[in-house]
């Protein structure tokens, strides 16, 4: 027993003492260890602890109300949102590295653009940088402060002065290789591997997720308003693309978009300076993701459009993909906001102008390819040679230049960029002889053609390219002198000089200067230059318009093949039967445009050619209301709201019709005739004239030098009185208003003993102080200040020079239509002047009104008599049933009474004159005030013309359908003065 004991004891001892023992022993310890804090944590602590994490996977994200809605006076929809479907991309995911997260990104995204493309879809093309016609890339940006803040944005930047000198001289195609390349910021895209075409979109896309970078479960849209096809193809392979959704988005729309443009504008994300621009307290309601209004009504009511804001719970799983939504706060719909402006006869304006211009086109086209304006003494002799509408179509970018050389050219492009490929080899030989002869021809004797190759060279291409530092020119240097204006010197020399004058940014041509010899051997410095300008010449856009004008001059390049490439182009809908008679010369180029810009299937807007361009604006005269604001051509804002198409925006930028500029707001000329009511209140009103006293017209007036002379000179008027001065738009009695308010009282004592030339009073005259006193009633009528318009608008300009033709409109005046608009409608109320506005109300979603707008008064206008302002409408009222009772007879011979001022702005010799026309109806009882204006329109019959339809349309003298043909405009033929 005891030798039992002593054994149990001795193996105890082993096992405790073995080293199996110990392990046991703390393996059981640790396990007790490891399930008590397991229950601790999931049974004392469980509840505790999944109310934390629960916090931590909660992110709260917030959405945008709806944007109000935009209406005519008659809740007319003119801007809504519509929903659609969008394809978006997050970056949820989790990355080892930059490397491994572009890589991802840029398969995801580019296998989803693939998708987009192969249905017909779009992506988004809203970036800074688009392709040229050259496939080069360059800058949207119109100007070097837009050009320097997308720069600054792109670099992350707050304000442009924060941007060094090298990061400000970068080029379009520099930032892409940035954004492509650089290891922290850039995409990690193979430019080598990829087209330009394929870099710039991918670019684009991930441009638009790092702006949303800093805030996660932002989605970025990769494509807007998609089909159900591409919807249909992302759905299926979601599970493989990552981040990538189906999202229902709300977007901008716009009715008659191209007619409301110009005064409802578009909306957008809002740009980094546009935040930083807002106040503190704004910056509480933006955030750097919001879409905001970016101009016009859009921009002015943004606050009251804009709604606020709700919440939304997300949950997202441990990869960061959302899980759940739950809404905490919904958003609250922005208000609605009713314009002043009748939306059926804003439309109706619009399309009676286009077809009044196309008429204007039709009467001065000629079947020649040139015209040489330089010769000519009255701007209004000009024509329109067919080769400038030829030409039309390549510099107004119609027909893209580009195409003409791509694998799907069709057969007359092919032939095209054939032809011009050796055009433009010839060109260059001669340019370059010419450049580098130091005995070539001076300027003046070069070639006409040749000429406008030198002028591009030193005005566009070294001005654009920062070579030429026009700020150290000297333009009094004789040199300069010979260049410009005697013409006397040729372009080698002009050069030359310019690099020993240091006028050349010699650091521009560091590529085409040998080492070592760029700063000191001015020979060496020429030929780089001379360099720089050849390669320029070899991508640059504007050179290869340049070309195509004089290859269609001289019949290198012919209207039947322009024909041709517009139905090759889809610019015309297929026709197989024109086509033909084109192809087979059965049909003329010529007769073929002229019946295409007749049934406007070519457009005054899209030929860009003088005239192009119209405005109107319609008031209320017993309100200040505006009924309608037109400006042609517009644009079509449904392409630049939302996600901006770049290419569009830069095209509207390039275009030469302008239609991003608002004709009615922003463009000014002198008012021409429809002054002289102003002038005749001022002159009746201080006295110095009468309303029964009689001035002579002699066809010229002698008084001044030069001589200036009536437009029916060389006849004249005889004797008239203000109303029949008015009627007949008589120069010369304004000529004597002019001269007279121009005279000291001693000199107005002497008026009845002057003759033709003025001897007697001659000593007494003093040109300001007339235009003071001018200028004292323009300033009564608010031509010294905007109209009040809520949209941007030009400062109005006064005369203050020259107060004889300042009398009839001429001088420095200067003047919207907006503010013609507003003088008139004091004119025909008797001298109350409104602060004119574009808004009604603003309603909230149930219709209840938040805001009433009624336009204020400015000022009123008491020193005129009651009997002069009779006199007043009386030679208006003849203007249209007298002067020009032709124009007007189907109005004159109905109840509807209608007044109005003809006028003629003088431009230049080489430009016809701008056409205007004011006026008011009833002419007994004035409910609406008007001002039409064609720009180099020629004469005021067409404005005459735009406006009688106008208002019989407006009076139910006519239908929509009769006043709107879709035809260009029979216009009048007859001569008409040029007042």
């Amino acid at each position: 027993m005891f030798d039992l004991l002593e054994r149990l004891k001795t193996g105890i001892k082993e096992i405790v003492g073995s080293r199996a023992f110990i392990t046991a022993v703390v393996f059981c310890l640790l396990s007790a260890v490891l399930v008590q804090r397991v229950f601790y944590l999931q049974i004392v602590k469980g509840q505790d602890y999944a109310d934390r994490y629960e916090i931590q996977i909660q992110k709260t994200k917030e959405v945008e109300g709806t944007r109000g809605n935009i209406f005519d006076r008659n809740g007319r929809l003119l801007a809504f949102n519509e929903l659609a479907y969008s394809v978006t991309i997050e970056d949820n995911g989790e990355y080892d590295s930059t490397e491994e997260k572009n890589q991802v990104l840029n398969e995801v995204v580019s296998t989803v653009i693939e998708m987009v493309e192969s249905n017909g879809d779009t992506v988004i093309s809203d970036f800074g940088i688009i392709l040229d016609n050259n496939n080069n890339y360059m800058f949207v940006a119109e100007n070097d402060v837009q050009r320097l803040r997308f720069i600054a944005d792109v670099f992350g930047e707050s304000y442009t002065d924060d941007l060094t000198k090298e990061q400000k001289s970068q080029s379009a195609a520099q930032i892409i290789h940035y954004l492509c390349t650089d290891e922290i910021y850039g995409y990690g895209l193979d430019q080598e591997k990829l087209s330009k075409e394929e870099i710039l979109k991918l670019v684009n896309v991930r441009y638009a997720m790092s702006l949303n970078s800093y805030q996660k479960y932002i989605s970025t849209t990769i494509a807007e308003d998609v089909s159900d096809e591409t919807v249909a193809d992302v759905m299926e392979n979601m599970d493989v693309l990552q981040g990538v959704s189906i999202e229902e988005e709300s977007l901008r729309r716009y009715n008659d978009s191209e007619c409301f443009a110009n005064i409802i504008g578009y909306t957008g994300q809002i740009s980094l300076e546009e935040y930083n621009k807002l106040s503190k307290e704004d910056k509480k309601k933006y955030e750097k993701t919001d879409t905001i209004g970016k101009s016009g009504i859009e921009q002015v009511m943004d606050s009251t459009l804009k709604g606020k804001k709700g919440r939304v719970k997300l949950y997202v799983n441990s990869v960061g993909k959302i899980i759940e939504t739950v809404p905490q706060a919904d958003p609250v719909a922005g208000g609605d906001v009713y314009l002043s402006i009748d939306a059926g006869l804003q439309k109706v304006i619009y399309h009676v102008i286009e077809q009044e211009l196309a008429g204007i086109l039709l009467a001065k086209i000629q079947n020649t390819l040139d015209f040489d304006r330089t010769n000519m003494e009255d701007g209004n002799d000009a024509i329109i040679p067919i080769g400038d509408v030829y030409n039309s179509f390549i510099s107004n970018e119609i027909l893209d230049m580009n195409h003409f050389t791509e694998d799907t050219a069709k057969a007359t492009e092919k032939e095209v960029a054939q032809a011009f490929a050796s055009y433009k080899k010839k060109k260059q030989k001669t340019i370059a002889k010419v450049l580098n002869n130091p005995k070539a021809a001076v300027y003046k004797e070069q070639s006409r053609e040749m000429q406008a190759y030198m002028l591009y060279i030193v005005d566009e291409l070294l001005v654009r390219e920062g070579v030429i530092l026009s700020d150290a020119i000297d333009t009094g240097d004789k040199t300069y002198q010979a260049w410009t204006k005697k013409e006397s010197i040729n372009i080698y020399q002009y050069l030359n000089y310019a690099i020993s004058q240091n006028w050349i940014d010699t650091s521009k041509l560091q590529n085409h200067v040998s080492e070592g010899e760029k700063y000191t051997d001015s020979e060496e410095l020429y030929e780089g230059l001379s360099a720089f300008i050849t390669d320029c010449m070899n991508e640059d856009n504007a050179f290869d318009k340049l070309l195509y004008r004089y290859m269609i001059r001289s019949g290198s390049l012919t209207g039947r093949q322009i024909c041709l490439m517009l139905y090759e182009q889809k610019v015309l809908p297929k026709d197989n039967d024109q086509y033909e008679a084109l192809m087979s010369g059965r049909m003329g180029a010529y007769d073929f445009l002229r019946e295409k810009i007749r049934k406007l299937e070519i457009t005054p807007g899209q030929l860009a050619l003088e005239p192009c361009t119209g405005s109107m604006v319609v008031t209320d005269t017993k309100s200040g209301q505006v009924l309608a604001c037109v400006s042609y051509p517009g644009y079509d804002n449904n392409r630049l709201a939302n996600t901006m198409d770049s290419a569009y925006y830069n095209r509207l930028v390039n275009d030469g019709a302008r239609p991003f500029y608002n004709s009615a707001t922003q463009e000014k000329t002198a008012p021409g005739s429809t002054y002289k009511p102003l002038v005749a209140a001022a002159a009746l009103t201080e006295g110095i004239i009468t309303l029964d006293e009689y001035l002579p017209c002699h066809g010229i007036y002698e008084k001044v030098e030069p001589n200036p002379k009536c437009w029916i000179y060389p006849n004249a008027h005889g004797s008239l009185n203000v109303e029949g001065a008015i009627e007949n738009s008589c120069n010369n009695f304004f000529y004597e208003v002019g001269y007279r308010l121009s005279l000291e009282e001693k000199g107005i004592s002497k008026i009845s003993e002057d003759n033709l030339e003025g001897k007697t009073t001659a000593a007494y005259y003093d040109s300001k102080k007339g235009t003071d006193a001018i200028g004292k009633y323009a300033k009564m009528f608010g031509f010294d200040s905007t109209s009040g318009i809520e949209v941007p608008e030009a400062e109005p300009q006064i005369s203050d020079e020259a107060s004889v033709p300042s009398a009839i409109g001429q001088g420095t005046n200067n003047y919207t239509i907006s503010q013609l608009a507003r003088y008139v409608t004091a004119v025909a109320n008797k001298g109350t002047v409104y602060d004119l506005s574009l808004l009604d109300k603003t309603t909230d979603v149930e219709g209840k009104t938040l805001k009433e707008f009624k336009p204020k008064v400015k000022n009123t206008i008491d020193a005129v008599s009651s009997s002069v302002w009779t006199a007043i409408h009386n030679g208006m009222r003849n203007v249209v049933t007298v002067a020009n009772a032709a124009t007007f007879s189907d109005i004159n011979s109905t109840e509807v009474t209608l007044s109005g001022k003809t006028g003629t702005a003088q431009q230049s010799k080489t430009h016809s004159d701008h056409a205007l026309f004011v006026g008011y109806a009833p002419s007994d009882n004035p409910e609406i005030a008007f001002a039409t204006r064609i720009a180099n329109g020629y004469s005021s019959v067409y404005t005459c013309e735009i406006t009688r339809d106008v208002m019989k349309y407006y009076y139910k003298l006519a239908s929509e359908k009769e006043v709107v043909t879709g035809k260009a405009a029979k216009i009048s033929t007859s001569e008409t003065h040029g007042d």
